[in-house]
């Protein structure tokens, strides 16, 4: 799995991976155009993305409605060192038998992205500087 992030001036950056495009920007009040949400943003939207498509399949191996599923997903942020300390996850599934709920519950929490922010992985950083070409 590998993205590609381009600059493409100011603090605005495109973000491509397998022919999909998405903008990165900042709000107006911190330097940036406003023009895509920001990186914390984006975590959050991976976060619930994910989230989703485990409570969606939960729900279609069940042949149970899917219709109406929202996820909304919060961050609180925390210092020393700048982070996002805690999430809230809330998924909202319409007309859901409460006996089911557990599951989705159980569902949600085995996401790839769920489990990658609790049990977190290395990150192995590198500056290249690549050769002029003359």
């Amino acid at each position: 799995m590998e993205v590609t992030i381009r600059h493409q001036g100011g603090v605005k950056f495109e973000a491509s991976a397998r022919g999909h495009r998405v903008i990165c920007d900042q709000p107006v009040d911190n330097g940036g155009l406003d023009e895509g949400m920001t990186p914390p943003e984006y975590l959050l939207v991976s976060l619930g993305t994910c989230a989703g498509f485990y409570a969606a399949q939960y729900l279609k191996t069940r042949r149970l409605s899917a219709e109406g599923l929202e996820i909304k997903v919060s961050a609180d942020k925390a210092m020393q060192p700048a982070r996002l300390g805690q999430f809230h996850i809330e998924v909202i599934v319409p007309g859901l038998d409460p006996h089911h709920e557990e599951g989705v519950l159980r569902a949600v929490k085995a996401c790839l992205i769920h489990n990658t922010l609790l049990h977190a992985p290395a990150i192995d950083t590198v500056v290249r500087v690549p050769e002029a070409v003359l």
